[in-house]
């Protein structure tokens, strides 16, 4: 689950501060339910570890007592509808290895309201703990980036914008013998739980609405460079933004992805609805990241405005309509539309592919080819393009040439190895 969901701006804390750990004053009315290591819920899943948290949720690795197997579950804030199963539940017909499915579903009561529960298989981690400051071999970026098309593909072809798309949200799979281990083994090879205790500010007792202690999520995962391409099989997380837009409208402004990811639309054309168009955007700078060591956009110490300049840096001129109504562009750009001197000018996607991604890669001995760099380039431009009628479909995407000879061959591939 992401971290960055987590919004605690400008509430008042009332506990002391336990880093990695979920917002503390969330576990109130309509808040996070109280889950403890050892808990029995619904009367067969005991709670083993912590997998993660995000804004509307806290994640658990439990033990199925029923079945003999490990599950994940997802345990809403009581406020949340996490109306992502009903989505889940139409994509799991006929269904794809890449989409969760829910397992079980099931509410808690509790002191903060009741919670939506329910149960998926668990993943090893999620590409963005995995790939940071670090790079995937070749061949797993290849079978990642293919497999995560082929997973935005099958929701498109059931109806579905994703609406989500960025590096925490996909997750690697465990491998199949992680559930021959007992809960004690378990703990031999990944540590017991890392629990700390929650103290009132002012030191008053702890009312029934929070936990005890808080539990810092476990780590399953192996680093970038040591996964194999036998490893590489993604799960698509997170369908709390997903929508279907020939059923309902989902307007530019409530656009939640993260804003380095965020399609531009969403920005200048606030009232006009999203489509599947939006979820190619962020495909390709989710894609640009696998590959690379640094986005191909990015937001880190940088303003909404300064992303925009970025993008003009790096594709070109806005269309006109947005380029009139930006107001803030005088910043960046003079009245000719060049960038203003003295401040840093974003490479084209050629020169960022060489510097933010050949670069790293050669000095690790694993550079793109030449004939494999200029396929990558070339459905990059396709992607990225400002006007979303202009972008391919996904199926466009699958029939590019680095799909077609580079991405998907070597998917199957991995397949074929595990």
């Amino acid at each position: 689950m992401s971290h960055d969901e987590e919004h605690t701006g400008g509430c008042h804390f009332e506990y002391n501060w336990v880093d990695g750990a979920e917002s503390l004053e969330k576990y109130g009315p309509g808040g996070y339910h109280p889950v403890m290591i050892g808990d029995v819920l619904r009367g067969r899943y005991r709670i083993v570890d912590k997998l993660g948290f995000g804004g509307y949720s806290t994640v658990w690795l439990a033990l199925d007592t029923l079945l003999h197997r490990y599950v994940a579950i997802k345990v809403s804030t009581a406020d949340s509808p996490l109306r992502e199963t009903n989505i889940l539940r139409a994509l799991a017909s006929p269904g794809h290895d890449s989409i969760t499915t829910p397992l079980d579903e099931f509410e808690l009561n509790g002191p903060n309201g009741k919670h939506l529960c329910y149960t998926m298989i668990p993943a090893r981690c999620n590409l963005r703990e995995a790939s940071f400051s670090r790079l995937f071999p070749l061949e797993v970026t290849r079978a990642l980036s293919g497999g995560l098309a082929l997973a935005i593909a099958y929701i498109h072809s059931r109806g579905y914008v994703h609406g989500d798309i960025h590096l925490r949200n996909i997750l690697v799979k465990l491998s199949s013998d992680f559930d021959h281990l007992s809960v004690e083994q378990l703990y031999e090879e990944y540590g017991e739980p890392e629990t700390v205790s929650i103290t009132e500010r002012d030191g008053k007792p702890l009312p029934p609405n929070v936990p005890l202690k808080a539990v810092i999520p476990l780590y399953l995962g192996k680093d970038a460079e040591d996964l194999l391409v036998s490893d590489a099989h993604v799960l698509l997380s997170d369908f709390g933004e997903a929508f279907a837009p020939d059923l309902e409208i989902r307007r530019g402004k409530d656009c939640h992805t993260p804003l380095a990811m965020r399609p531009p639309e969403a920005r200048f054309e606030p009232e006009a609805p999203l489509s599947y168009s939006a979820d190619i955007w962020s495909l390709a700078t989710t894609i640009w990241e696998i590959i690379g060591m640094q986005p191909i956009f990015s937001t880190e110490f940088a303003s909404a405005d300064e992303l925009i300049s970025q993008q003009v840096d790096v594709l070109g001129p806005l269309p006109s309509s947005w380029w009139m109504h930006w107001r803030e562009r005088s910043q960046f750009f003079d009245n000719n539309g060049h960038p203003k001197e003295g401040r840093y000018v974003w490479p084209g996607i050629e020169s960022a592919f060489e510097e933010r991604v050949q670069k790293y890669r050669r000095k690790r001995g694993c550079g793109f080819g030449r004939e494999e760099a200029t396929a990558i380039i070339d459905l990059m431009h396709r992607m990225l393009v400002f006007r979303p009628e202009e972008r391919p479909t996904v199926k466009d995407i699958l029939h590019s040439e680095w799909m077609v000879k580079w991405a998907l061959p070597q998917l199957k591939g991995s397949s074929q190895t595990k």
